[in-house]
């Protein structure tokens, strides 16, 4: 009997050492567990060591305090102008008090799924289709606002909701991949339109700076050839001029110059001119030269034939030839008598 006693003794402490073992928990990091004693609500555990006491307190909810992600199915949505389209959104949210998370409401997940699909209807029917393609974070705003203050009571925190997928119906889809076609086409066919202006507009320049070019060229060159002949014009002057002075350092005599003038006549006699004018003075020209006169033959009958009319004779054409014929003998005999004269004279002037 003394031995049975101790197997049972034995027994019943190796029980309460279980017993107390299962009671002490250990509540890990991010976590939250809430106790009742005797079915009432006694205290919320934070993470760390804690002492359950057995048969009469016990844990009714294991909470996670980490950010979740939930994300719901695709909620079928009508515009203010009467589309009908498929939204997908999804909500984060975070426990903040487990008391309230745990007897606030049943479920708490299927309450948020549904009251955001009722907020994302309400929302989305007082926009049109084109605003509520480009008004997502519109949308985000007033979600997170309604949410969060409908789940405040139940100890939870919604910090943020996004619109993960709008998806139109397929003739809206259809319309759309048009719009988008002619907009591009659009924009293609302005981009062309430029890059043409800009090309034309640089090759008017490129012209109008080869004119500006040619044109300076031209002045340039038309400069040049002034410049030369001005020059040139310039030298011949200063060629005369210094002829005239040194005729003038020689001191020639009135006798010369009236000599060169019939020279200048016999080079005017063997032209093609049809008609000559002769000089009124030729008789007084004659008269000066003495024995060239003589030997030209034209000294006496000029002086004897001379009259009081000043008017030049012509020479009609249908005697040219013979005229032509005798000034030119003539001329060429007293342009050799006038050149000897002038190197007479030029000899003696030395």
């Amino acid at each position: 009997m003394p031995e049975a006693k101790y197997i049972w003794l034995g027994i019943l402490g190796f029980v309460v050492l279980v017993t107390l073992f299962k009671c002490i928990r250990v509540v890990p990091q991010a976590n939250c567990w809430v106790t009742e004693f005797l079915g009432k609500y006694r205290a919320s555990w934070n993470s760390g060591l804690h002492f359950k006491v057995p048969f009469f307190e016990r844990i009714v909810n294991k909470v996670s305090l980490k950010e979740r992600t939930l994300d719901f199915q695709p909620q079928r949505v009508i515009t203010k102008d009467n589309v009908t389209m498929a939204i997908d959104s999804v909500v984060f949210m975070q426990v903040l008090d487990a008391k309230l998370f745990t007897y606030g409401i049943d479920n708490p997940m299927f309450a948020i799924e549904n009251l955001a699909a009722t907020t994302l209807r309400n929302i989305v029917g007082e926009m049109d289709f084109d605003q509520t393609l480009s008004s997502r974070d519109a949308i985000n705003a007033k979600m997170i606002g309604v949410l969060d203050e409908a789940t405040d009571p139940w100890g939870i925190k919604i910090t943020r909701v996004e619109i993960k997928n709008i998806q139109p119906p397929a003739e809206i889809q259809e319309v759309m991949t048009k719009q988008m076609r002619a907009e591009r086409e659009k924009r293609q066919a302005i981009l062309e339109a430029e890059a043409h202006q800009e090309s034309v507009i640089k090759r008017a320049e490129g012209d109008k700076k080869a004119k500006v070019l040619a044109a300076e060229a031209e002045r340039d060159a038309q400069i040049a050839l002034a410049e030369g002949k001005a020059k040139s014009i310039k030298l011949v002057y200063e060629a005369e001029a210094s002829g005239l002075a040194s005729l003038n350092a020689v001191k020639v005599e009135q006798s010369v110059l009236q000599l060169k003038g019939l020279d200048a006549l016999k080079e005017v006699a063997n032209g093609n001119s049809t008609k000559i004018f002769m000089p009124t003075d030729l008789t007084q020209v004659v008269a000066t030269l003495g024995v060239a006169g003589e030997a030209m033959g034209i000294g006496d009958s000029l002086l004897a034939k001379k009259k009081p009319a000043p008017k030049p004779p012509v020479i009609n054409d249908d005697c040219l030839d013979r005229h032509e014929s005798e000034i030119s003998h003539g001329a060429a005999y007293a342009g050799a008598v006038i050149e000897d004269e002038i190197d007479r004279g030029l000899q003696g002037q030395v």
